[in-house]
């Protein structure tokens, strides 16, 4: 690859979303040529290389994938077990096929539903105990990828976060949605589930920077990481006091559980998909990233900093 006179080509298949475009700007900042794929891809960071390609079609994948050396699998599909079910199988095989008939290797970002309910840390060699619908999907499809891994079809990675907070998640991040966009409207914020359990969140510059060390890394590949996740985390109630006291204002805030969940349901289909994976919110949720700590010598952004920083960005 680093004997060619062409660049390197970096493939961003499903573009657009909080993670994508984090990587997008991680590339740009180091000098690699870097290609944007989704259904109407907009430019970001200056990149100019967009292909407007629907991933559930081989055809188009195909194309898009052409002339890449990596791709980055970060597409995010509407929060909606249907939509899972049909999509994501038919995205990883197409990704697979595509990187196996063009040479590519490809880096799947994952989140961490395939464990199901973990006790203790989660950890790259957690077995798969899907808790949910949308886990048992994901665990298929992770599956699928590391079977053509070990049958040797493929170079492939499987990077994993936690939930993600950060500059720029204000559409999908949790804390940012229910904790930080609350309090801005002087409204009170909410926790999903129990105030008082451990939850890991990844701070999406972290996951992005960790993505593009795994591309440079010949060592990295064929199996899987979990991105730099600051540990210990703090509880519900430790979150909204520490993001109350950075914005300066009353930690108020109510717990969303099962019950309300299900009322909210009536009126929103993302909640209601969401009450499923209120495990996660009611027992401790660690995401273990030490093996990725020491094989790159780095170290998370703490969770005070993380803050500082997302409400500085929003």
């Amino acid at each position: 690859m680093s004997g060619s006179s062409q660049q390197s080509l970096y493939t961003i298949l499903g573009a657009g979303g909080i993670i994508a475009n984090q990587l997008a700007k991680e590339l740009v900042n180091n000098n690699k040529q870097v290609r944007l794929v989704s259904r109407s891809p907009k430019s970001v960071e200056g990149i100019t290389d967009l292909v407007a390609a629907d991933i559930t079609n081989y055809e188009q994948t195909k194309n898009a994938v052409k002339g890449s050396s990596v791709v980055f699998l970060t597409a995010g599909l509407k929060y909606d077990i249907k939509v899972w079910s049909d999509a994501w199988p038919k995205i990883m095989t197409n990704a697979i096929n595509a990187c196996k008939e063009t040479g590519a290797r490809l880096i799947f970002f994952d989140n961490v539903y395939s464990y199901g309910l973990v006790n203790g840390p989660m950890k790259e060699d957690t077995p798969y105990h899907p808790a949910s619908k949308k886990g048992v999907v994901r665990a298929a499809i992770a599956t699928q990828l590391m079977n053509e891994v070990k049958a040797g079809n493929i170079t492939a990675t499987i990077a994993r976060a936690a939930d993600f907070y950060g500059p720029g998640a204000d559409k999908t991040g949790f804390l940012n949605i229910l904790v930080i966009d609350k309090f801005k409207n002087n409204s009170t914020a909410m926790w999903l589930g129990k105030d008082d359990q451990t939850h890991s969140y990844t701070f999406t510059p972290d996951a992005a920077k960790g993505l593009y060390l795994l591309s440079q890394d010949d060592s990295s590949w064929n199996q899987v990481w979990h991105l730099p996740t600051a540990n210990p985390a703090p509880d519900g109630k430790g979150y909204v006091n520490m993001i109350a006291a950075r914005m300066n204002v009353k930690p108020k805030y109510m717990k969303l559980g099962s019950f309300m969940l299900t009322l909210s349901g009536l009126f929103n289909s993302t909640i209601k998909e969401m009450k499923e994976m209120l495990y996660q919110s009611n027992y401790p949720y660690i995401l273990d990233s030490s093996k990725f700590e020491k094989h790159f010598q780095v170290k998370p952004t703490s969770y005070e900093e993380g803050i500082r920083l997302t409400l500085e960005k929003q």
